[in-house]
């Protein structure tokens, strides 16, 4: 299997799209400002846009095809035909390892910052007392994280494409010395 520029710069272009909408959605996140009632003495919460979380969601299934086509394309680490043995299936099995944690630490950080960018409840308070100190949001920075993983799953799942793509025999295992030993046999037992 040789390396593909095509898959190589459709990867790249979905990993940086969903790299994109992480940007997006931490600078697009929602923001709360406490307002009084005009009936009554209690305050609540408004919140502004709730763009990010579709960006967030947006995120997580760019992200989900991009992994799934580094399976694809490699036939997955556990369905491949054959790999050298050496270095190059060991670099190929930790960056895949490592591909995966990435790809499941950005997964989680959107599903949760969406999830909780998403949540909007109208927090009551008595507006005289100021029981009520600030409105629920999400923290700055986690879709920020988000972006870090999937930049780190990019760049993992690309050298892992690259290495596999370099290592794969197509099933077929080298021979290391480059010959038969049938030569070898013969001259030990050559007559007197």
């Amino acid at each position: 299997m040789a390396v593909s520029v095509i898959v190589l710069f459709f990867l790249v272009a979905l990993y940086l799209f969903a790299f994109i909408l992480a940007i997006g959605a931490e600078v697009r996140r929602s923001k709360a400002e406490m307002v009084p009632d005009e009936y009554d003495n209690r305050t609540y919460c408004v919140y502004t846009s709730d763009a990010s979380t579709d960006y967030g969601l947006a995120a997580v299934v760019i992200l989900t095809l991009a992994q799934v086509v580094v399976i694809t394309v490699t036939r997955c680490l556990c369905c491949g035909i054959g790999l050298d043995y050496g270095g190059s299936s060991t670099c190929s099995v930790i960056l895949y390892i490592f591909s995966w944690i990435s790809f499941l630490g950005a997964e989680a950080c959107f599903i949760a910052a969406s999830a909780k960018n998403a949540h909007h409840t109208k927090y009551i308070g008595d507006y005289l007392n100021h029981d009520l100190y600030s409105c629920a949001t999400l923290r700055k920075g986690v879709f920020a994280t988000a972006g870090a993983f999937t930049l780190f799953s990019m760049l993992a799942s690309i050298l892992y494409y690259w290495v596999q793509s370099r290592s794969d025999t197509g099933g077929w295992v080298r021979h290391h010395d480059g010959s038969l030993g049938l030569a070898t046999q013969y001259q030990h037992h050559q007559g007197p």
